[in-house]
């Protein structure tokens, strides 16, 4: 009866489905590609397949994408002959899934349709399907289960949010749980809420966070200077960067540069909103605000490097963490406004002091022990964040010494790789062999 339900109602929504993904596909410039969310492929994508055991790995969009990358790693390491499809619901976790080393097949995650995702598991035929974090849709659970496809919770959380919400739905949730063969938890928390949700507790198995495993690029003098001289900063100039952030702050991040700037310090700013398709609304508050500014997608038209005072607004998917290995100070941002707060674990992997916001309930463990190893710095509200950038800025040991921290930190609390393998090896012999 409870499927009979959502069934109906997804039916009933599906006018409204497809005009939603119509207006986001349409405003953000990228097709919709509504065919391979409705489960139709490509041959000459299944043809990438062919003969080979699949493992189906799902991200709902960059975080979790940028997360699954030491999984990712770990599963082409291990199992080479294999093919790893990668799914993601929006296009800028598309964009980012496409330029990972080892995957070979980019898919949409198909809408929650029995007729579509019945579809594409009869084509994509995995092995094995991991869903990361806590993307729990009924029918594509439900249809994997009854072909005899293991489906495995990764690197899952369950936010304060989530979890109250989830509780009242409790009925609906906990057939769903029912259907995954194993449930792999960030922390001792994430573990109880999920039993207490309704997953079996022989099931559940606290693996820590992925994000921990994330492999910094080096960092000589030499591949920092590479990276300067591609982003046109020169040496001399400190680089903050203000990393995913939304509507309201950015105003925040303004004075805290121009703060800076008054004091007399050589600067530049660079400014990544967290939805790229923000730039034409941020580069007006800059233009209005008086900065001169350079969008990342126009960098190759420009011929001289930047100077103190200018800003460069990255308008594009996939540089965030090579802005962070030229940065000297990093906030992130989704914590000055109640959002919830993105990874400032990247930064940190890259022994960069990290500065964050008060709304970090997205990332409150992470955000603990950033502070805890005194690798970063909690923000009260614009004010504050003034006051620390132009702190910070001017003290370079103090700098270091955060980022040696945030190093530690990194190196201290790895190996949720290993742990995840452990499990998911148990069900490497199950599932659907081979495609072809």
């Amino acid at each position: 009866m409870i499927t009979f339900i959502y069934n109906l109602l997804t039916i009933f929504v599906l006018p409204f489905v497809l005009v939603h993904h119509y207006y986001r596909s349409f405003t953000r410039g990228r097709p919709p590609a509504f065919a391979q969310r409705f489960g139709f492929i490509p041959a000459a994508d299944l043809e990438k397949l062919a003969g080979s055991r699949v493992i189906w790995i799902h991200a709902v969009s960059v975080g979790e994408t940028i997360a699954a990358v030491p999984l990712i790693k770990a599963l082409r390491q291990r199992h080479p002959h294999s093919k790893l499809v990668i799914s993601n619901v929006t296009e800028t976790g598309r964009e980012v899934a496409g330029k990972i080393a080892g995957v070979d097949l980019c898919l949409y995650f198909p809408f929650d349709y029995p007729f579509a995702v019945n579809r594409l598991l009869r084509k994509v035929r995995p092995a094995l399907i991991l869903i990361m974090e806590t993307e729990l849709w009924p029918n594509f659970i439900r249809a994997a289960n009854r072909r005899g496809i293991p489906v495995l919770l990764v690197n899952g959380r369950i936010s304060d949010k989530s979890f109250h919400r989830y509780l009242r739905f409790k009925w609906f949730i906990q057939p769903i749980l029912a259907n995954l063969s194993a449930l792999c938890m960030q922390g001792p928390e994430d573990s109880r809420r999920i039993t207490a949700m309704g997953a079996a507790a022989t099931r559940v198995h606290i693996s820590r966070n992925l994000k921990y495993d994330i492999a910094a690029p080096p960092q000589s003098s030499q591949s920092r200077a590479e990276l300067r001289s591609r982003y046109l900063i020169p040496e001399d100039i400190l680089v903050f960067t203000a990393g995913s952030t939304h509507n309201g702050e950015e105003e925040m991040v303004l004075e805290a540069y121009r703060a800076v700037l008054n004091e007399g310090r050589k600067a530049l700013l660079v400014l990544a909103p967290r939805h790229p398709e923000r730039a034409p609304e941020v580069a007006e508050l800059l233009s209005r605000a008086g900065f001169s500014l350079t969008r990342r997608s126009a960098l190759e038209g420009r011929h001289k490097p930047f100077a103190s005072g200018e800003v460069l607004l990255l308008d594009t998917v996939g540089e965030l963490i090579n802005v962070y290995a030229v940065s000297d100070l990093v906030f992130v941002g989704g914590s000055l406004v109640p959002n919830g707060g993105h990874n400032v674990l990247e930064p940190a992997s890259l022994r960069v002091p990290v500065l964050f916001g008060p709304h970090m309930n997205n990332f409150k463990e992470i955000a603990a022990l950033l502070l805890e190893f005194s690798a970063g710095v909690r923000v009260a509200d614009g004010e504050e964040l003034a006051v620390m950038v132009s702190s910070l800025l001017a003290d370079r040991e103090k700098r270091l010494e955060m980022g040696d921290n945030g190093a530690r930190l990194l190196a201290e609390n790895s190996g949720s790789t290993e742990r995840h393998m452990a499990v998911i090896e148990r069900f490497m012999g199950g599932g659907n062999a081979l495609i072809g």
